[in-house]
């Protein structure tokens, strides 16, 4: 009884830690870092919006044995657009109505700035690795960066944990309970179908998850966004009307919605929420796929890692919104506990029950690419502290059964701790990227001027002597 006292208590804890770091200090920070960094750059979200826009262009030009611009920026759309978009989008909704859908772009626009920052120090500070491909992330530039080596290595072990272990065990528990759930099918056999996928990819590395997300990745997304796009063309009413809903809402002009979900506050507050740990700008996530890719110029990997955030939230979150609210399903004050299985109920409610297996095989495909992707940043983390290969492929191996064991258990902690894991190391990330944004204004004003002058986009580093001191060699010649 004491043990399982003490048991309860840590999980109370642990739980009240993680609404405390999640709903308070690292919303604001976030968004504070965000703006921040946006105006030291001069607006790069506007100034360089063809960039951005552009960026995908050229972007699957063969990276020899290393990963293109393009299989960086699918993993990372592939870890970003998971499950998070369904129920996280429905849950926003029910906390916050249909105005904290408003604010979760404008936390978009600011976190395209933040991406963009530490994508561009992921590719500056990377490093080649033995089997031919790119390394980087928060461990690489904290360490070469500004020479803070424990702090890289307290992010590494973070990153292996929650990101190559947690995450991917948490995404698939969720395909699990929607498969047992809708479909009846038992957690045992999810299990044993998730191992024998996500094995060849996760063995093979993170050369073989880039080549995997090339595909899936934009597949996916874009079959779920032509699902949304055939809903609002059937209602076009009712979706211009919801979008309304949602501009007035965010600025408390409903008031049947804002006397039961809270006002403006509490909009802005669950919108930025849902938003800033949708498309994981500034927790030091989705720089782990950027380092990975071979390109010209660190900025060009930038561009199309901001790019990713727009779909992610912008695209992707509002098509989710949408098709919630011209369902009619939304009512201001139903239980959060209804977040879970609101989008699949909107699409079924608008196509018949019939889409219920397209929709499950959505949210798997959804938490496949997520726990994969996911894998190779914890990947990426552990390669900075060490380059041993059966150590290497031991955690290859943990990670598939670790992953396929989600699928069976009970994971209300486990949800906590990687959430709680993911917040420290965000708070690291973020102080690190305020002292080494200077870099990424110097990496910006050279391809703003090279691209200007119509000159050769490739960045030389022995332009800036005091960078090329911490750089890794042969890389930027």
């Amino acid at each position: 009884m004491v043990n399982a006292s003490i048991g309860k208590a840590l999980e109370d804890a642990l739980m009240w830690s993680v609404d405390l770091l999640y709903s308070w200090i690292l919303v604001f920070l976030l968004i504070g870092v965000g703006i921040g960094l946006t105006v030291y750059l001069g607006f790069p979200q506007i100034k360089n919006a063809k960039d951005i826009f552009t960026s995908i262009s050229g972007s699957r030009t063969k990276a020899l044995q290393g990963v293109t611009s393009f299989q960086a920026f699918a993993v990372g759309i592939g870890t970003r657009v998971g499950i998070g978009n369904i129920g996280g989008v429905a849950l926003a909704l029910i906390m916050g109505g249909p105005g904290a859908i408003f604010w979760m772009w404008v936390i978009a626009l600011i976190g395209m700035a933040t991406s963009f920052v530490e994508s561009v120090l992921a590719q500056v500070f990377k490093e080649k690795h033995t089997d031919g491909a790119f390394r980087g992330g928060p461990a690489y530039y904290m360490s070469k960066g500004l020479g803070w080596k424990i702090p890289g290595a307290i992010f590494a072990v973070v990153s292996i944990i929650a990101s190559g272990l947690a995450v991917p065990m948490v995404q698939i528990n969720t395909v699990a309970s929607t498969f047992e759930a809708n479909h009846g099918i038992s957690p045992v056999s999810t299990m044993i179908f998730v191992i024998l996928l996500l094995a060849p990819v996760i063995l093979g590395g993170i050369k073989s998850v880039a080549r995997a997300s090339e595909y899936l990745a934009p597949i996916m997304a874009g079959v779920y966004i032509l699902i949304t796009l055939i809903v609002i063309v059937m209602n076009p009413m009712q979706a211009w009307n919801s979008l309304v809903w949602i501009v007035q809402s965010a600025f408390g002009l409903d008031p049947v919605v804002g006397g039961i979900t809270g006002g403006i506050f509490v909009a802005l507050v669950n919108g930025a929420r849902r938003g800033l740990f949708s498309n994981e700008a500034g927790l030091g996530t989705t720089p782990h796929a950027a380092g990975s890719a071979t390109v010209a110029h660190p900025a060009q990997q930038g561009f199309i890692q901001a790019f990713g955030v727009f779909i992610d939230t912008i695209v992707v979150c509002t098509a989710t919104a949408l098709l919630i609210l011209i369902s009619g399903l939304y009512e201001p004050g139903m239980e959060d506990a209804l977040a879970g299985s609101l989008t699949a109920q909107a699409v079924t409610s608008e196509f018949g029950s019939w889409m219920a297996l397209p929709m499950s095989l959505i949210i798997f495909i959804f938490g496949y690419t997520s726990a994969y992707g996911a894998y190779s940043y914890g990947q990426s983390a552990l390669d900075h502290l060490t380059r041993n290969t059966v150590v290497s492929y031991t955690f290859r191996v943990v990670a598939v059964l670790v992953a396929g064991l989600g699928a069976v258990v009970s994971l209300p902690v486990a949800w906590a701790l990687s959430d709680f894991l993911l917040g420290l190391g965000a708070l690291i990330n973020l102080v690190a990227l305020i002292f080494l944004v200077k870099w990424v204004r110097v990496v910006l004003k050279d391809w703003n001027a090279r691209n200007k002058a119509g000159d050769d986009l490739h960045f030389k580093v022995a332009k800036y002597p005091e960078l090329e001191k911490r750089v890794e060699e042969d890389i930027w010649v």
